[in-house]
């Protein structure tokens, strides 16, 4: 079992920075990959950005390439999303969720390779 908790979420103002967190605990942290998405409102969860368990390996969605940031610091047990140049159309629910899948390809950018979810923290970014 592996347990994990977003926090840094807010209210931001068009083109601001937020940095979401996600500390986990129970299992080897190292060994899993952990992935972001997130749900906006009436809309399905969507893949945002995923790092492999060593943190070598990154992959963004399209629409957060150049703005978005993942990164993970294996000592802390945690996994970061830094957030610049945000957009109204950010605004979400965003998930931490992990997965103990060794292969680092499509498969995770899908919500089904994920065992593990956290409970969603609230970024809403204001025109």
């Amino acid at each position: 079992q592996v347990q994990v908790a977003e926090s840094g979420g807010g209210l931001v103002h068009d083109g601001g920075s937020l940095r979401l967190s996600c500390a986990a605990s129970g299992r080897t942290f190292s060994g899993y990959a952990m992935g972001w998405f997130r749900q906006a409102p009436g809309k399905e969860r969507d893949f945002v950005a995923v790092i492999s368990r060593t943190g070598s390996s990154t992959y963004y969605t399209e629409s957060v390439k150049g703005r978005f940031t993942i990164s993970r610091d294996n000592a802390k047990n945690t996994v970061y999303l830094q957030m610049n140049s945000l957009k109204p159309e950010d605004t979400a629910v965003y998930y931490c969720a992990a997965t103990s899948s060794r292969s680092f390809s499509y498969y995770t950018r899908q919500i089904r390779a994920y065992e593990y979810w956290g409970q969603g923290t609230q970024v809403t970014v204001s025109s």
